[in-house]
């Protein structure tokens, strides 16, 4: 099989972890702590579900196969599978992290990672010069996501990828939002990719999920052994939501889309009420996007003027639901500086331009006129 959305359907292989015994076309959920030895001399492939699950192999095989991955592994959050990336550092290590980053990172680092003492330095990955500059003799990784948060401006894993490369250190892309269908970072150069599957790979607001990738084998034995020591695993049931929702994610992708590009249009005409919009490939990054992105995703963020009042917007949306996370089938809209980034301090979210009057709405999978209505009505209301 070498189609991508075979390989959505069908993960590693045909015939992996059917049920022969019944002829489900389903992976089986299989809801054992424990399994049976044969012999007391035998070693099975599964002998405790923290360990190996079936159902699990399953998903971290399929999450593989889509990213051209050796590795994959699944936990039990996004957050889980980005702590225990950083758990292959140690004390004295230095990491370069781009400056806006998921609110959850931003906490995990600068309120349990820098007390273990590794340092860390922000910069704009956009500004490939300043990557290369923060760069130090302990720098062991740069880490960032290519689709900006809350901004959506687009980072160039290659070169971000060359530089790394180019000192020694390893490259982690953190590609929530654009998922393996829009772009495969591995191929472009990177060393590891964490997903929150919670977002577009489950993609219908009912799990909660982390996976990452690796070809590097050090790092997948350091991956396993957070997951089997720490035992921050993913349950077997929930692999199966997002076995399920991986099925259909080219569909959804390319309907979100859509969806967006309409809705991106309808703001247009809002310029008397909006000062900006961020999409992915809008705002000097075009040429990026265009050579390392197969499809820009269903996120948009918008800055309203004094005219609106932004928290009128948001709670008189009436189809659109007022909520945090993204890309799921229903759409969702917030203001990060009170919502998503709010972990930020307050000098944070002013020194990277995340103002009380930024919206962000990720797009789903409704009639596009109902949402660009929906907005219409929200606007009149928020009119100052």
């Amino acid at each position: 099989m070498t189609g991508f959305n075979t390989k959505l359907v069908f993960g590693k292989g045909l015939n992996q972890l059917h049920d022969n015994n019944t002829g489900a076309v389903n992976v089986p959920i299989y809801q054992s702590t424990t399994f049976a030895f044969d012999d007391i001399d035998a070693e099975n492939k599964y002998d405790y579900s923290r360990s190996l699950n079936p159902t699990r192999e399953y998903l971290e095989d399929q999450i593989a196969v889509l990213e051209e991955a050796k590795h994959g592994y699944a936990f039990a959050s996004g957050s889980a599978a980005i702590h225990a990336v950083f758990t292959n550092f140690k004390p004295g290590d230095h990491i370069v992290v781009s400056q806006n980053i998921y609110g959850g990172t931003f906490r995990l680092i600068n309120d349990y990672l820098k007390k273990l003492d590794i340092e860390f330095t922000q910069v704009d990955t956009q500004d490939l010069d300043a990557v290369e500059a923060a760069i130090q003799d302990n720098t062991k990784a740069i880490y960032f996501e290519p689709i900006d948060n809350p901004f959506m401006k687009v980072t160039s894993i290659k070169g971000v990828s060359a530089i790394a490369k180019k000192h020694g250190v390893l490259t982690i892309v953190d590609n929530t939002f654009l998922t393996p269908y829009f772009q495969q970072p591995l191929t472009l150069g990177a060393d590891v990719v964490i997903h929150s599957a919670t977002k577009y790979l489950g993609g219908h607001s009912d799990v909660i999920a982390g996976l990452v990738v690796t070809n590097d084998d050090a790092i997948g034995d350091q991956l396993y052994f957070c997951q089997n020591a720490v035992g921050g695993i993913l349950a077997p049931e929930d692999c199966m939501l997002v076995i399920r929702g991986i099925k259909t994610l080219s569909v959804r992708l390319d309907r979100h889309v859509q969806n967006a590009k309409k809705v991106l249009d309808y703001l247009e005409t809002k310029s008397d009420f909006i000062n900006r919009i961020y999409y992915p490939g809008r705002f000097g990054d075009a040429d990026v996007a265009k050579d390392e992105l197969r499809g820009s995703g269903g996120v948009i963020s918008f800055e309203v003027n004094d005219r609106i009042d932004p928290k009128k917007l948001v709670n008189n949306t009436k189809l659109i639901w007022l909520a945090v996370s993204l890309g799921s089938v229903e759409s969702l809209i917030e203001l990060p500086y009170f919502m998503t980034h709010v972990e930020l301090p307050v000098a944070e979210r002013e020194k990277v331009g995340i103002t009380p009057s930024l919206v962000r709405l990720s797009v789903g999978l409704e009639d596009p006129e109902d949402l660009i209505a929906d907005l219409e009505q929200a606007f009149q209301i928020a009119e100052k």
